[in-house]
């Protein structure tokens, strides 16, 4: 279902399926929308398995059907968790964030109670403030990092596993910053194998 949520100060635009399990909330890079992920057949599958989604314009982003824009971490993130309560009460989501949604996931984490993450070369994830609090993260993790990103290091990311005690890194050779483009197949793969973990581990 497409609807647009007026929540906390913003109106944007969403894509769900409220169907009973663990929500999948998934939050897109600067330069893309919701559409990103019907483009690589994630909606399609999750409709097909009977996972409940919630695929959201965000805020920060350039082409993000969502009024007023903001890159504020704080003003995002508290979107999305009144998103979350909208569509799904209080059940805690797995998210899955890329880029700049790779770094509002990790904040949102910090805040909020979440069943695992997938994160697709998260940006600014070594943050003084993040650093601080990884401890905490219990939860299953997956890093996907492309082998071609020039924006977000490997180094990066290989610290970033090491720094959370349940994270698992997976390098796509060949893939750039938006890896889960170049291997779809691959990352759908990923998606469901983590999503599978975090219904094993019901907290």
């Amino acid at each position: 279902m497409e609807k647009t949520l007026s929540l906390s100060g913003y109106k944007c635009r969403t894509l769900y399926s409220n169907t009973p399990g663990i929500p999948l909330v998934f939050l897109h890079g600067l330069s893309y929308n919701i559409e990103i992920w019907q483009q690589i057949g994630v909606t399609d599958l999750l409709l097909a398995k009977h996972v409940p989604f919630l695929m959201l314009d965000m805020p920060y982003g350039m082409k993000s059907n969502c009024k007023p824009k903001t890159r504020n971490p704080e003003k995002n993130i508290l979107f999305v968790s009144e998103a979350v309560k909208n569509v799904f009460e209080k059940s805690a989501p797995v998210l899955v964030g890329a880029s700049i949604g790779g770094h509002m996931a990790l904040q949102y984490a910090a805040k909020f109670p979440v069943k695992g993450l997938l994160l697709i070369a998260p940006s600014r994830a070594l943050t003084a403030d993040l650093r601080e609090i990884y401890y905490r993260f219990n939860f299953p993790v997956r890093i996907i990092w492309g082998s071609q990103d020039n924006i977000v290091s490997g180094e990066e990311m290989r610290t970033l596993e090491g720094k959370l005690q349940n994270a698992k890194l997976r390098v796509y050779n060949g893939a750039g910053h938006s890896a889960y483009k170049n291997e779809t197949e691959q990352f759908k793969k990923d998606l469901m194998e983590l999503y599978a973990t975090t219904e094993q581990t019901k907290a």
